[in-house]
C-alpha cells in the first residue's frame, strides 16, 4: 500500500507540474497549486500566502470540510487574512507559523495545533470555535524564487487518512512531495511575475515614448494617446458587426493587446521630426512667425513715404497749398493700399483657406515693391517668403510635408528594428499603415484595401478622425462633430477610407462614444 501511495503521489506531482507549466492565468495557477498540494497530501484544506511588503497576504484558501473556497484574483474578499512579518518593535514575527516559515526558511510540520506552545494558534482556535471545526495537523512550506528569496508560503491543514477518514499527521514522504510541488509552484509564479513585470515595463516604455512625442510639441497634445483609444473603439465595433463584410472579423484578447500596442506606437517616428515643422502654425513660421518682419517692412515703407512728403513740403516752402493737399491725399491713398496689402499677406499667412491662383498672382505683384535699408533697395517679399505664402493649402511647403510624411517611414524602420515576440508580430503592419488609402494613393507604400489588414484600416480612420476633431493643432481649430463626419463621409466616397469600417463607425455611433470622452461640449453638435 505504501508503494502504491508513493507511485500515486509521483504521478500526481508529474501531472501537476505539467499543468502548472502550461497555465498562464494567475487565478487558475493559484488554484492548481493549492488543489495539487491538497491532492498529493490528501489534506482537507490549505491556503497560499504571498509576500506583500512586510505582510503575508492570503491569495487562495480552500476547506473541503467547511465547504469554503476563496481566490483573491476572482473574489471580492475585503477582510482577507494577512500575517505581519514583523512585530511592532521591528523584530521578526516568529509567533505565527506562516511568518516563522518565512523567516527561518524551512518547512514547519505541526502534529497538533492544540498541543504546542511553539506558535500562537489563538486565531485558529477562535476560527474553529466559530465554524465548529478542528484544526489539527499543519504543514507550512516556504516558496523560494530563482534568487533564493521567499515569495510566499504554502500552508496545508489536516491530513485525512484515506482508510479511517481520521485526521492524521503529515508524514515525511508527503512532506517531501509537497516541498517538491512548492518548489515548482515558486518557479512558475516567479516566471509569471517576471513576464508581467516585463510586459508592464514594455508598456510603460511605449507610453513614455508616446507621451514624449506629444509633449515634444505643445500642439500635438494627446494625439498618441487618443488614437489608440479610438482605434480600439472602432475595432470593437467591427468585432460586434454580425453581417456583411465584417461578420467574420473577430478579436481575441491577444489581438486586442497587439492592436493597442500598435496604436501607442503608430507615430513613434515623429520623434525624428523637427519641432519647427511639426509646430508650423503659419506659412511664414520657422523659429518664429516672420509676418512680424513683413509688418516692420510695411511700417518702413509708410514711414519713408511720409518722410518723402515732408521733405517735398519743406522744399516747396510756402508753395502751392492745393499741391500740398493733393500730395497728402496721395500719401493717404498709398498708405491705405499698403495696409490692405499687409492685411492680405497676414490672411494668406494663416493657411486657413485654399489659395486661389488670383491670390498667388497678387502676392507675386507685391514682390515688385521695394523697401530701402541702408540706402539699398530690397524686394518687399523674398523668394522664400513668396514660396511659403503661396502654399495653396495648409501651412507646409512641399518639402516640409515630405519631412512630416517621413515620420511613417521612420516609424516602420524603428519598429522593424525591434525583435517583437510572436504575439506582437503584426504591430509594425498595423502602426505603419495608418496613412495608406483604399485606392492605393496613400503613403509610404501605396497599399490598396486588399493589401491591408482590417486592424490597419481601423487605425487609418482613427488617425484621421482624431486629427479632424483635435482642438490643439497650431493651424486649425477642432472641427465640430457634424463637420468631421461630413469630411469622413466624403473620404468614404473618394475611396480614401474603408467603407465597411466607416459604416460600423456610424451605425454603432463610435464617433459619439469618442466625442463624449475626448471632445469639448461645443464640438458635439449632434447625437
Amino acid at each position: 500500500m505504501a508503494i502504491q501511495k508513493i507511485i500515486h503521489q509521483i504521478e500526481k506531482l508529474i501531472d501537476i507540474g505539467i499543468a502548472l507549466s502550461a497555465e498562464k492565468d494567475i487565478a487558475k495557477l493559484l488554484e492548481k497549486i493549492l488543489l495539487g498540494a491538497k491532492a498529493i497530501t490528501n489534506a482537507d484544506g490549505g491556503s497560499l500566502f504571498l509576500t506583500d511588503g512586510d505582510m503575508m497576504t492570503i491569495k487562495i484558501f480552500q476547506s473541503d470540510g467547511l465547504g469554503l473556497f476563496f481566490n483573491d484574483c476572482t473574489s471580492n474578499f475585503i477582510d482577507k487574512p494577512s500575517v505581519s512579518l514583523y512585530l511592532a518593535n521591528g523584530e521578526p514575527n516568529l509567533h505565527n507559523v506562516v511568518s516563522y516559515s518565512y523567516h527561518e526558511d524551512k518547512t514547519v510540520n505541526i502534529h497538533d495545533a492544540y498541543d504546542t506552545n511553539l506558535f500562537d494558534f489563538s486565531g485558529t482556535k477562535e476560527f474553529d470555535k466559530q465554524n465548529q471545526y478542528r484544526s489539527k495537523s499543519f504543514l507550512a512550506i516556504p516558496l523560494k524564487n530563482h534568487q533564493s528569496e521567499t515569495i510566499g508560503v504554502l500552508q496545508l491543514i489536516n491530513v485525512i487518512d484515506s482508510t479511517t477518514q481520521e485526521i492524521v499527521d503529515f508524514d515525511p514522504i508527503s512532506q517531501r512531495f509537497a516541498e517538491a510541488l512548492a518548489s515548482q509552484a515558486a518557479t512558475v509564479l516567479t516566471k509569471q511575475q517576471l513576464i508581467g513585470d516585463l510586459e508592464t515595463m514594455f508598456e510603460s516604455m511605449i507610453k513614455l515614448i508616446a507621451t514624449a512625442i506629444d509633449e515634444k510639441s505643445p500642439y500635438t497634445g494627446a494625439h498618441c494617446r487618443r488614437v489608440p483609444a479610438l482605434t480600439m473603439m472602432l475595432a470593437e465595433a467591427a468585432h460586434n458587426t454580425d453581417y456583411g463584410y465584417l461578420q467574420d472579423f473577430q478579436l481575441t484578447d491577444a489581438d486586442r493587446y497587439e492592436l493597442t500596442i500598435a496604436g501607442w506606437l503608430h507615430d513613434c517616428g515623429k520623434i525624428t521630426s523637427p519641432e519647427h515643422v511639426i509646430d508650423k502654425a503659419t506659412k511664414l513660421e520657422t523659429i518664429f512667425d516672420r509676418i512680424h518682419l513683413l509688418e516692420t517692412r510695411f511700417e518702413i515703407l509708410k514711414r519713408d513715404q511720409e518722410i518723402a512728403l515732408l521733405k517735398q513740403q519743406l522744399a516747396d516752402h510756402q508753395g502751392n497749398e492745393h499741391l500740398s493737399i493733393a500730395r497728402q491725399d496721395q500719401l493717404q491713398t498709398s498708405i491705405a493700399r499698403l495696409n490692405d496689402d499687409l492685411a492680405f499677406i497676414k490672411h494668406s499667412n494663416t493657411g486657413g483657406e485654399f489659395m486661389s491662383q488670383t491670390d498667388i498672382q497678387r502676392l507675386e505683384s507685391l514682390k515688385a515693391i521695394n523697401w530701402t535699408l541702408n540706402n539699398t533697395d530690397t524686394p518687399l517679399l523674398s523668394d522664400e517668403e513668396l514660396y511659403n505664402l503661396s502654399i495653396t493649402k495648409g501651412t507646409l511647403t512641399t518639402e516640409e510635408r515630405q519631412i512630416i510624411n517621413h515620420h511613417i517611414n521612420a516609424t516602420i524602420a524603428m519598429l522593424e528594428a525591434i525583435n517583437f515576440p510572436s504575439h506582437l508580430q503584426k504591430v509594425t503592419e498595423y502602426a505603419g499603415g495608418h496613412h495608406e488609402r483604399m485606392d492605393g494613393k496613400g503613403y509610404p507604400n501605396g497599399l490598396t484595401r486588399e493589401q491591408m489588414s482590417i486592424p490597419a484600416r481601423v487605425m487609418a480612420i482613427a488617425d484621421i478622425f482624431e486629427a479632424l476633431t483635435a482642438k490643439d493643432r497650431p493651424y486649425k481649430k477642432g472641427k465640430k462633430l457634424s463637420e468631421a463626419l461630413a469630411i469622413l463621409k466624403q473620404m468614404k466616397a473618394d475611396n480614401h477610407i474603408d467603407p465597411d469600417l466607416y459604416d460600423a463607425f456610424i451605425t454603432q455611433k463610435v464617433y459619439k462614444t469618442y466625442a463624449d470622452t475626448f471632445l469639448d461640449d461645443e464640438q458635439i453638435d449632434m447625437d
